[in-house]
């Protein structure tokens, strides 16, 4: 039995390239696996269920990218989350494009084709830009893909944030936060740490983010842009000591005057283990309007 059929479908190629059409294979699911090192997450959310359910009813409309790997099968280029999607739905064969390409190619293309999705994390995009910009700087001389025929070569962030459609600065900061540590990034993510903040703090040493997440716990608070750019200047002056880094971190911010607070440590005893420090604010929130409308009808009788 062979190891793949072709299908009758042919895929015109994308502008720029040869005046060749492709063909659609149906290939194994066993036969695919992710990019290596690929950014971009794949979840078991609503948004999942949901394209799982279209598979099983209509089926995969836009085909995969895939190409060869030396060590066998494919590696998937474009098509994560189809590609689960197909495993949940139980597929046997999905449908793709297999492409030549080289390691730098492929990169491009794989951050290409995932980072206009609507829905993207911060450190999602960091890590696609500069997969692509060392992709970029990778490539060298080849002014074909870094420059038109008669401009000047583009830097690498420059032609990141050209097809992104974002501006130099920001992509070079979104690349900044690659040097978090991985605990400090997940805050990131989950709107615990503001993105600003976050991009100063990248400035620190490994030890120094990780003694930040003391500092950080002892005042139950993030940190704003002020504080943040501080605590920088003191790694940068060789005086990002946990003492005074708690001491930035306990002022009191405007913002904050006239605030209750709570510490987590003293609130995570009464949620599940799960809850994150905004689930558990609005489930007291919904509790205290609960434990008012009683306290009103009480009053009334």
């Amino acid at each position: 039995m062979p190891r793949r059929k072709k299908s009758e479908a042919e895929v015109q190629p994308e502008a720029g390239t040869e005046a060749v059409t492709e063909q659609v294979q149906q290939i194994a699911i066993s036969e695919l696996h992710p990019f290596e090192g690929h950014p971009f997450k794949v979840l078991d959310d609503e948004t999942m269920a949901e394209t799982v359910e279209s598979i099983k009813q209509v089926g995969i409309a836009n085909p995969l990218i895939v190409r060869p790997d030396p060590d066998g099968g494919y590696e998937i280029i474009s098509g994560h989350r189809r590609h689960h999607a197909a495993e949940l739905a139980g597929l046997d064969t999905i449908p793709v494009i297999v492409r030549e390409l080289d390691d730098d190619a492929a990169v491009i293309m794989m951050v290409d084709s995932n980072i206009q999705r609507e829905t993207i994390l911060p450190s999602e995009r960091a890590f696609a830009y500069k997969m692509k910009m060392d992709a970029i700087r990778h490539q060298g001389a080849r002014s074909d893909l870094t420059s038109d025929q008669v401009g000047p070569k583009l830097t690498a962030a420059e032609k990141v944030a050209m097809d992104a459609g974002d501006s130099q600065t920001q992509v070079k900061r979104f690349v900044r936060l690659t040097n978090l540590i991985p605990e400090i990034r997940d805050m990131v993510d989950t709107k615990q740490i503001a993105f600003n903040p976050a991009v100063e703090l990248s400035y620190l040493k490994p030890e120094e983010q990780r003694e930040f997440l003391d500092a950080m716990d002892y005042a139950q608070a993030a940190p704003s842009l002020s504080q943040a750019q501080r605590i920088k200047k003191l790694s940068q002056d060789g005086g990002c000591e946990l003492d005074a880094m708690c001491g930035i971190m306990n002022e009191v911010k405007k913002d904050d005057l006239g605030q209750v607070a709570f510490k987590t440590s003293d609130l995570q005893k009464y949620f599940p283990k799960s809850y994150t420090p905004k689930q558990m604010s609005d489930t007291i929130l919904r509790l205290l309007e609960q434990w008012q409308r009683r306290r009103q009808r009480d009053q009334q009788r």
